[in-house]
């Protein structure tokens, strides 16, 4: 029987650090719920990017930060199935430097 492989990828931002806004890339391998979040040094989430469902392959989503101060960030990607259970999460820092 063959396996079947599983590979999500949350790719680093392109600028970074970046003004006023950046590219955020995420790959996926099967159709999948999706939620990728900005959140502050602090843990606080201060942006939604996405969140539902996508089918399989490569997204970019676009972070503008205009209104948030100077400072790091995290990107979130979670990827869930289809009972919201989570079958990958990373996370990446992002610089934002005003």
């Amino acid at each position: 029987a063959g396996t079947v492989l599983e590979s999500f990828e949350l790719f680093q931002n392109y600028p970074n650090p970046f003004n006023p806004s950046t590219t955020i890339s995420y790959a996926l391998s099967n159709n999948s719920r999706v939620s990728l979040k900005i959140f502050d040094l602090l843990g606080r989430e201060v942006a939604t990017l996405v969140n539902g469902d996508r089918e399989a392959g490569t997204y970019k989503a676009t972070f503008n930060a205009t209104n948030f101060a100077s400072g790091v960030y995290f990107a979130r990607l979670n990827v869930m199935d289809s009972n919201g259970n989570s079958k990958f999460i990373k996370t990446n820092k992002l610089m934002l430097v005003k």
